[in-house]
């Protein structure tokens, strides 16, 4: 069945420079679909007409009759006094009405008609099918997922930043339960343990989903096929991001390798025709005439594009800090909030270090602390005396933004003309574009000037506060590379898996006032993350037996025992095969795709382990119960 099919779609917002041109594509139920392009493909505008929030100028929109659908990036407006749990509380109005309706006809049963028993008893079965005895279950479990607390629930939602507003939409569209879910990038405002939650929701989701992301760790999770827009048409691929990136190359390559060849047809031809005319006789010229149509198609065939690459790095330092950085005892409050306390942690040279934690732990405050740009409550911070830092903030600003690029390079960056011209160059910044004022740039531009006057700088300790932020698929990409050359020391915060898992060789995790510091990779890390959980206090025994019941077994003790012990061999097995793949992991620690694939292995291991566990306690209790 077909949820939404779109039909030779057209918009144009500027005369002659239409962003959707006969786009043309059809989701079927149930399947998850990444919507990708880059910025300005129309991928936003797409969103806004499925949704009725804008008009096409031609072409048809045909929605599933009677599914509802979503959109995450919308904030609707609530009367003014909302809070946020009333927000919430939206989320279930059609239950509500139902139970008042039920309340209502409950006073009226005593004697009362067939029919209104009736009615009566197919709204009560409509009630408990759409959910009206779990409410409260409900909302709590979206809240923990999403990070909600109950004391951040009683704030106003006018109050909230636009992030904590889409945070809020976004679970309240999930407790909704729409049919057809639109996320345009969910996980620009969640915190890792946020986004694991989402893609965890997404998998038992049973609707259709269509994701706009830049978050390819998200995509690879979330989607199954990828419609790609390119110049106001569809490009399309059955698979999720990592097969898109493969197989979107190979398409180029086979389409280049189909041009030049073309070319070199053409050239033939070309020398065939040429002469056929030296020849000058009425028959060749006639053979030449017709050869040159075949010319003119051959000709009018577009050369294959790929996006372009920034080829820059980083200047840096000529020499190497032995001493870039100590922290000792540093605290940090704000009112009754305590961030960190007592934090000790020294930066070693060659250091690649992730610092993580949830939204609000205080992560851009500790790298404040460090650059000076804040002040710690108590301890100290000692910077080497040959450590150069550079630095790239979580939000972008410039000293005058209405000054042009090419200005801004030339009295911000100190450059002369042919150097500000040659920079901006190799940033793609080009032409006219030079000239255009700062202020009008996407934040994905603005991050991208700021990276052209900071990699001028000779630093050999580069902080980064989430950098991939506001940033298309191609610039996280320049910035990946840029960052792959540098052969310095890097600190940085990001909820950007790919980027945590490519570049961390050490991993801070900033939580409860303290900081843990871990040496090692991601994919180390988040191992070590399972295995702390596995080694947690068991629940007590009356517990077990509260959330578990006995297994009906024949063949008593013996038949007991018997699985018991298949359960330890099996145990034992996948110690050695999660043993193995973290080697593994180590010898394709530069290949994004086997990564992936050993992530996901180390789920289905670690899915089976803790199963297995679960059968090893139970039988455990039944043996004891058994023998005493």
């Amino acid at each position: 069945m077909i949820d939404i099919a779109v039909h030779d779609l057209e918009k144009e917002y500027q005369v002659g420079q239409p962003v959707l041109r006969g786009l043309t594509f059809q989701v079927d139920t149930g399947e998850r679909v990444g919507i990708l392009g880059r910025n300005g493909a129309g991928k936003t505008t797409l969103f806004r007409i499925l949704t009725g929030q804008e008009e096409a100028d031609a072409g048809q929109v045909t929605i599933a009759p009677g599914k509802r659908l979503g959109l995450i990036s919308q904030i609707p407006h609530y009367p003014a006094g909302y809070t946020v749990q009333d927000v919430l509380e939206t989320a279930f109005d059609d239950l509500r009405r139902m139970e008042q309706e039920l309340h209502a006809l409950s006073q009226r049963l005593a004697g009362a008609e067939p029919a209104l028993l009736d009615r009566y008893d197919r709204l009560q079965a409509a009630y408990e099918m759409g959910g009206g005895y779990e409410i409260s279950t409900r909302l709590e479990k979206v809240c923990a997922g999403l990070g909600i607390e109950r004391a951040f629930r009683e704030k106003q939602f006018a109050d909230l930043s636009g992030g904590e507003k889409t945070r809020i939409n976004l679970a309240r569209l999930i407790l909704v339960d729409t049919e057809i879910l639109l996320l345009d990038e969910p996980t620009n405002h969640l915190d890792l343990n946020a986004t694991v939650w989402l893609e965890e929701y997404i998998s038992h989701y049973k609707g259709t989903v269509l994701v706009i992301s830049h978050d390819r760790y998200f995509l690879d999770k979330t989607i199954s096929r990828v419609v790609e827009l390119k110049e106001g048409k569809a490009d399309f691929y059955a698979g999720n991001y990592s097969f898109y990136a493969v197989e979107k190359e190979r398409r180029y390559l086979e389409q280049l390798r189909q041009y030049k060849k073309e070319q070199a047809e053409l050239q033939r031809l070309s020398d065939t025709v040429r002469s056929m005319h030296e020849h000058n006789t009425e028959h060749l010229h006639k053979r030449a005439f017709s050869i040159e149509k075949r010319m003119e198609k051959l000709q009018s065939a577009a050369r294959p594009e790929q996006r372009k690459h920034l080829k820059v790095k980083f200047s840096q330092a000529e020499f190497r800090a032995d001493d870039l950085l100590t922290l000792k005892e540093i605290s940090k409050s704000f009112g009754s909030q305590t961030l960190f306390d007592g934090v000790s942690l020294r930066v070693e040279p060659g250091d690649r270090i992730a610092l993580l934690g949830d939204n609000g732990a205080g992560k851009s405050t500790l790298l404040k602390i460090i650059l000076g740009e804040e002040l710690q409550d108590k301890g100290k911070v000692e910077h080497g005396l040959t450590g150069k830092v550079g630095y790239l903030p979580q939000q972008i600003r410039f000293a005058h933004p209405e000054r042009s690029l090419y200005d801004t390079m030339l009295y911000e960056a100190g450059c002369d003309a042919q150097q500000a011209r040659d920079r901006l160059g190799k940033f793609l910044f080009r032409g006219e574009d030079v000239f255009k004022p700062v202020s009008v740039l996407s934040g994905g531009e603005q991050s991208r000037l700021r990276l052209c006057m900071l990699m001028d700088e000779k630093v050999n300790f580069l902080i980064l506060d989430e950098p991939t932020n506001h940033l298309d698929l191609d610039s996280r990409e320049w910035i990946e590379e840029a960052v792959e050359e540098f052969g310095g020391t890097l600190l940085f915060v990001s909820h950007d898996r790919y980027f945590i898992d490519r570049f961390a060789t050490r991993v801070w995790t900033l939580g409860g006032g303290k900081i843990s510091d871990f040496r090692g990779g991601y994919q180390d890390y988040l191992a070590h993350q399972e295995r702390m959980k596995s080694l947690a206090p068991a629940p007590s025994r009356r517990e077990v037996k509260v959330k578990k019941e006995k297994p009906k077994r024949t063949g008593g003790t013996k038949q007991l025992k018997k699985e018991l012990a298949a359960a330890e061999k099996r145990m034992e097995k996948l110690d050695g095969l999660l043993a193995d793949l973290n080697s593994r992991r180590e010898a394709a620690v530069s290949d994004y795709q086997a990564l992936q694939a050993l992530a996901e292995e180390e789920a289905s291991y670690t899915q089976e382990y803790d199963q297995l566990m679960e059968t090893w306690e139970t039988l455990s209790e039944a043996i004891a119960a058994e023998e005493g």
